[in-house]
Order: C-alpha cells, then structure tokens, then sequence
C-alpha cells in the first residue's frame, strides 16, 4: 500500500483525469455511461468489465474520439516522458545526445533536460541504403567526444552498437528500455509503452519506480492500467499496458514513491 499522503495526491491527481475525461472526451464519456468504471465509479451501479479500463487496440482505432471538445491532437508520441525518467535511471552529462533506437518512435523526444538534443532511429533500416542519418550523426557526436546514449530494447542497441566503428563503441553509453513483461534487475533501465511512451525507470535501490507526478497505475481486473495525467490530446486513460498484465503498485521503502512489481 502507499503512505497515505503520497496516495491522497496521487489518487486526487488521477481522479481530476478521469473526470475531465468523462466531461470533455467523446470515448470515455459513451464508455462510461454504457459500461460504466471504478475508482471512482461514475454511474452508480455499473462498473465496467474491466473496471473501466481499455486495451490499446482499442483505443489505436480511434484516436479522433479521444481528442476534447475544445481540441488537440490526435498523434501518438511513443517517445513521450524520456526526458523526464532518464536521472531517474542513471546520471546524464550535459550536451548529451540521446538516441531511440526503436522502430515504434517515429520522432525524437521533445521533452529532454536543457542542453540535451534527441535523434530516432528504425535500427532495421541500419546498414541499408536508406537509412536515416542519424548514425552519422551519432558517429560525428562521439568523434567530437561529446556524450551519447543510445536507449532501446537488447536487440536494437545491438543493431545500433554494431553499426558504430570500433574504435568508437566504447564511448556511446547504452541505456535499455523494457515493456512491463520484461522488467528485471538491471543494473540500469526505463519502463516503455508504445503508446504511452517512457512510465518510469529502475532506480538505485533496485525498484522500477513510476513517474508519478505525469503517470498513474491501478490494478484492474484485465491488469495493471495505465494514466497519462499531464497529457490534453489525445487523452490516454486506464490504459491495459502489455495487453494487460497482471501486477502490484506499492511504495518504495527508500524513497517514498510508487513502483511496479
């Protein structure tokens, strides 16, 4: 269980989500009123077969219904909270160049600490004629001996590493990022999604912890659901990450804060 003042304001934080959601977007306003939801249940009496919350496909299939009435956006940034988890999963030296490497991101994060600047790559185009430029990028960064990090699953920093001149290797910095079927015991990494972008990241003390302040999660009957609670449009709420994955939200005894298990 979380201590009672850090889940008071979190739980207030999602709530004010959900309830603009059901006053302002089309989606959740029909589902909802149909099917209904818990936590906090909107229609007295109904509670949703998966207490309210959606799988991913679902929502990918109609992303202009999640847009508010007042307006936004309809596009998907899988890159989205990098710049927000990356202290939280090892230091960063300024001026860094980070690069996703990660055929899902189809543009560089926007959201990196001051001083850093960001590149995304398909490592499956890597070693054909039409590849991006970011390897020559990366390669003129590191030969500047400017830092570089390259995030991405095991696979695709293989790919990318293998690209690199050897005698440049050594100098790039790896950070791996997992789903939430693949969390393990690091030393180091970042929670991904797809669709929700970064979620969190393992911390030094061996947890993977939350971005609570932009990103809730309760436990579900279908899984552990996930919040956006800083993002307008498209407004992505209690959404089955990993097509539901079964999972506990608890405290950090160290530093006081949600993590995933």
């Amino acid at each position: 269980m979380l201590s009672r003042s850090t889940a008071v304001l979190w739980h207030a934080a999602y709530r004010r989500t959900v309830l603009s959601a059901f006053d302002t977007v089309p989606f959740y306003r029909e589902r909802w009123a149909l099917d209904g939801r818990t936590e906090p249940t909107l229609v007295p009496g109904r509670v949703g077969g998966n207490d309210g919350a959606t799988h991913p496909e679902e929502l990918l299939r109609t992303l202009v219904d999640l847009v508010p009435l007042a307006g936004g956006g309809t596009e998907i940034d899988a890159a989205r909270g990098l710049g927000h988890v990356l202290r939280m999963a090892r230091p960063v030296r300024p001026r860094t160049l980070v690069v996703i490497a990660d055929r899902s991101v189809a543009r560089p994060p926007s959201d990196l600490p001051k001083g850093m600047w960001g590149a995304a790559v398909d490592p499956e185009t890597l070693g054909r004629t039409d590849e991006s430029g970011v390897v020559a990028e990366l390669v003129s960064t590191l030969c500047r001996r400017q830092p570089v990090l390259v995030v991405g699953g095991d696979k695709d920093l293989t790919r990318v590493f293998a690209s690199l001149p050897g005698e440049l290797k050594h100098l790039a910095q790896r950070l791996p990022h997992r789903t939430l079927t693949e969390l393990d015991g690091g030393p180091y990494g970042v929670l991904h999604d797809p669709v929700l972008g970064y979620l969190g990241a393992l911390r030094d003390c061996g947890r993977w912890h939350l971005d609570h302040r932009r990103v809730y999660a309760r436990p579900t009957k279908a899984g552990l659901a996930f919040t956006l609670l800083t993002q307008r449009s498209p407004m992505l709420v209690d959404v089955l990450v990993g097509g539901g994955v079964r999972g506990q939200i608890r405290l950090c005894p160290r530093h006081g804060t949600p993590v995933v298990s």
